[in-house]
């Protein structure tokens, strides 16, 4: 139960009885390593990790379920394909960079993503816990969100059902504007594209049920200073820069000729 009496469906997140190597072990600040190529470290090396206790907006409760045979996949064979092809999934535009040694407890991906407007936008994304039913990201300071996503696997009644469930609030007034902007019919739109292409790779053609929850009407104003972190402002400014950092490189060319 929240504050308000509302009860709050646990966002499916694994039972600390389970298999303690599952867990992350707990970090102060995220240490990105290796950067793949392509991708951004931007708004994730040094950064905190983020609840939806320290996020700004009102906080949001969002499942995603499709349901295939048990007979065309298990939920264990489901999560590994998930796990191993998570990218694939994603819709177009949008890019997970996973670490080299795939979601593990831990590592730390790094996210490529576009916006409402086509802005980009570069953050990343913590593995809270993996084990061969379910796996959980957890968000940094200036990521869209404060909160967790919980991917998993159940079976019942000869069915295998994926779900995606998202804990969350707005981090930052900015992002609480743009999600009331259209930000949360594109979230929607984003993990049912992902269920859909992961139920296709399996050769199933199934809807996908989503259920919105607001668990906290309340936005937490005391959080307002999230915005200094913000990935959307500092990508924008990283992008913007991108013609003088051209511009240094070509000239330290040239005088390493010279």
């Amino acid at each position: 139960m929240n504050d308000e009496g509302i009860e709050i469906h646990a966002a499916e997140e694994p039972s600390a009885a389970r298999n303690a190597a599952s867990w992350a072990k707990s970090v102060s600040r995220l240490n990105v390593s290796d950067v793949p190529e392509g991708a951004v470290n931007l708004n994730v090396d040094g950064r905190r990790l983020t609840s939806p206790i320290q996020g700004f907006g009102k906080m949001w409760q969002k499942t995603y379920q499709v349901r295939l045979p048990v007979a065309r996949v298990s939920a264990t064979d489901l999560i590994a394909t998930w796990k191993q092809r998570f990218p694939d999934f994603w819709p177009e535009g949008n890019r997970f960079y996973a670490p080299l040694t795939g979601i593990a407890p831990g590592e730390v991906a790094l996210l490529n993503m576009t916006l409402p407007g086509k802005m980009k936008l570069s953050t990343g994304v913590m593995v809270l816990y993996a084990d061969e039913e379910s796996f959980t990201l957890m968000t940094p300071q200036g990521h869209m969100f404060a909160g967790w996503i919980t991917f998993s696997a159940t079976e019942a009644d000869g069915e295998t059902v994926a779900q995606a469930q998202v804990l969350m609030r707005a981090s930052d007034p900015i992002f609480e504007l743009g999600l009331m902007m259209g930000g949360h019919a594109q979230e929607d739109r984003f993990w049912q594209h992902t269920l859909t292409a992961l139920a296709a790779h399996f050769d199933c053609n199934s809807d996908v049920d989503a259920r919105v929850v607001c668990v906290d009407k309340k936005r937490q104003w005391s959080k307002w200073r999230n915005v200094w972190h913000s990935s959307a402002i500092r990508s924008t400014l990283f992008t913007l820069r991108a013609p003088v950092r051209a511009l240094k490189r070509r000239l330290a060319r040239t005088s390493a000729a010279a």
